[in-house]
């Protein structure tokens, strides 16, 4: 005899048939199993409360062009790539035909479509914010908001480092965002964007968060989601369920142009931060000390005796900078950045940027086998600078190579005057590496700086530290090649 049974009714059937099963044996879970009765979220309200806020962003650009040319609207291959990375249009086509032939030709100024990208506003009397890339090289900002009013939007700032960028338009008793808490955030909680992808306006998508902190390499750490993000969204918001902006949409990892699966937002902390001081001043201030970083190997961290790979090692010195007054020394490997303990080097960039010019702290540094405490007055300055190039000594002749290492593959002498006035370091230079030392990496022209936590600035202090490592363990060695110190281990052979 055959039955019908509602599924809900049927589900209910079988839970209390399977409870009393349990209870009659006498068995009962140890951790109990949390019922999974929460439906999809509905974001229909959240659109309604946020969408009005979200603004499309149009940009033209300037072009000067003589007609009649061939070829003289084409673009470059790297705008091209410019609009198909960020804006998912093709690049714009050749100018108008130019002058005839039997007229002068003339420069001309044409006014091109550059792309599209998405906003949010922040105050009611008209600033709005988006990404740097999105209004870059844009001679006109046309803002457009949901009601289909169109604006032409006044360029606050722009900051490239944390691509947020700030824009005014000419309106009142505007609809605004509610920033959120990003302490607050979970990995796993359900967001929303809303923006403009390949222009089309007001798009919804959703999704979960995917990580918190994520190191894309970026000045800040990003938010990584899997909603649908593709070009035309930059810009825009990155919602939570309370209704809150808790980032801006920024950036996807794509193979192919479009949308992977993954995209990375701005925290809304950092780009609050960004978006005062251009409001206030037009212009971001970062602090700067004027080192160039690396990371610390595991290999390397065990050899020198820091224990754990951490902190970041100070490749190069920039030469009267804020660094180079306190004492830093390349091949220093900075452990604590004031109260903050340094993991990686985006660490110490990071507290470094946000720091502001001026500004007294310490720098704790590890170095030789010890740890010692730096005072340190960070500057402002040219975040492009680099140390000086120095060109390579050709006056003096190189002194008979030294034997010393001949156990390392190592042959070395001793630095001439020349050489360490130019290069400002002592330390012993490679004149030949082979086996070991070649295997290591190392190779003639380097200088050695320290050997085994042992400053070395002579071949005779060479010899010496050699003399006392263990042939049965990794040795490290601190050299530097060009602009650049680093380290190398030179293992025994076996």
């Amino acid at each position: 005899m055959m039955f019908k049974v509602e599924g809900h009714k049927l589900r209910s059937y079988l839970f209390a048939f399977g409870m009393a099963c349990t209870a009659a044996v006498g068995f009962m879970p140890a951790t109990p199993v949390i019922a999974q009765t929460r439906g999809l979220p509905d974001f229909a309200d959240l659109v309604e409360q946020v969408g009005p806020a979200v603004v499309g962003i149009r940009t033209v650009e300037k072009v000067s062009t003589r007609g009649g040319g061939s070829g003289s609207g084409e673009m470059d291959e790297e705008m091209q790539e410019f609009f198909r990375r960020f804006f998912g249009q093709p690049a714009p086509g050749n100018p108008r035909p130019g002058p005839r032939p039997n007229r002068p030709q003339q420069p001309q100024e044409e006014e091109r479509p550059r792309g599209v990208g998405s906003g949010f506003i922040l105050t009611a009397d008209g600033y709005v914010m988006t990404n740097a890339h999105v209004i870059e090289d844009a001679s006109e900002i046309i803002v457009t908001l949901t009601d289909k009013r169109e604006f032409k939007a006044k360029l606050i700032g722009a900051d490239k480092r944390s691509d947020v960028a700030v824009v005014k338009i000419d309106a009142t008793s505007l609809p605004v965002v509610k920033v959120g808490d990003i302490s607050k955030l979970r990995v796993g909680e359900w967001v929303m964007a809303i923006g403009s992808p390949f222009g089309l306006e007001n798009t919804v998508t959703a999704g979960i968060v995917s990580a918190k902190q994520r190191d894309t390499g970026e000045l800040v750490p990003l938010i990584q989601t899997d909603v649908a993000i593709n070009p035309g969204n930059s810009g825009g918001p990155l919602i939570n369920l309370r209704g809150e902006v808790v980032g801006i949409n920024s950036q996807i990892y794509s193979r192919s142009g479009g949308y992977m699966g993954i995209s990375f937002s701005i925290p809304i902390d950092e780009a609050i931060r960004v978006s005062d001081q251009l409001r206030a001043t037009g212009r971001v201030s970062r602090g700067l000390i004027g080192v160039s970083i690396g990371s610390v190997s595991k290999d390397v961290a065990e050899s020198i005796g820091l224990g754990k790979a951490r902190g970041a090692l100070v490749s190069s010195v920039v030469p009267g900078s804020a660094a180079d007054k306190a004492g830093v020394r390349e091949g220093d490997i900075v452990t604590k950045y004031g109260d903050k303990v340094i993991e990686t080097p985006s660490d110490l960039s990071r507290s470094v940027a946000s720091t502001k010019p001026g500004v007294k702290s310490t720098l704790t540094v590890f170095r030789n086998g010890s740890s010692r405490e730096l005072s340190i007055t960070v500057a402002e300055g040219d975040p492009e600078a680099k140390p000086s190039k120095r060109q390579p000594d050709r006056e003096e002749p190189q002194p008979k190579p030294s034997a010393a290492g001949k156990s390392l593959g190592l042959a070395v002498s001793d630095l001439t005057d020349a050489q360490k006035k130019e290069l400002k370091v002592r330390g012993v230079r490679i004149d030949a590496a082979s086996d070991a030392a070649a295997k290591a990496g190392l190779r003639e022209g380097d200088v050695i700086l320290s050997v085994g936590n042992i400053e070395v600035a002579s071949v005779k202090e060479f010899e010496a530290a050699v003399a006392k490592s263990d042939k049965s363990k990794a040795l490290s060695v601190l050299f530097r090649r060009g602009e650049w110190a680093q380290y190398a281990l030179i293992r025994p052979a076996r």
